[in-house]
């Protein structure tokens, strides 16, 4: 396990991010750029049908979706959670807005991290303010 407690999965398909390494790094960078440390954070790729069965039995939704966020931070400064991402959703999310693939999976987790440090998008200031967190959080990929 990576010292930054950040883990990276698969579930229930074949499917690997490019550079987990990279990955780790990143988050962690972004997560220390808003003052928090990284603690066990699972990042968990899935399908369609896996993560719409975690959002019926768990949050009570019949919807696809590409993110479920489960924070489990006892410690607002040492971040914890599962982030589950449908590959399936953010593939055709891509497509659907011309973007990349690994672009809007970046994104995607990215939003998942934010939410983990208490970054909400229920209302359009919020959902501005997630935003612009993300794009920040994306340039920081370079560094």
């Amino acid at each position: 396990m990576p010292d930054q407690g950040i883990n990276v999965f698969s579930e229930d398909i074949n499917f690997s991010y490019s550079s987990p390494e990279t990955l780790r790094d990143w988050i962690t960078r972004c997560i220390n750029s808003e003052g928090a440390k990284p603690g066990d954070i699972n990042i968990v790729f899935c399908s369609d049908p896996y993560l719409l069965e975690i959002n019926q039995n768990h949050l009570g939704r019949d919807y696809l979706t590409d993110i479920i966020t489960f924070d489990q931070s006892e410690d607002p400064n040492l971040l914890e959670g599962d982030l589950f991402i449908s590959v399936d959703r953010v593939r055709d999310n891509a497509k659907t807005l011309g973007f990349r693939f690994e672009e809007e999976l970046d994104r995607v987790i990215v939003h998942g991290v934010l939410h983990l440090l208490g970054f909400d998008d229920k209302d359009k200031e919020g959902a501005e303010k997630m935003r612009e967190k993300e794009n920040a959080c994306l340039l920081l990929r370079s560094e």
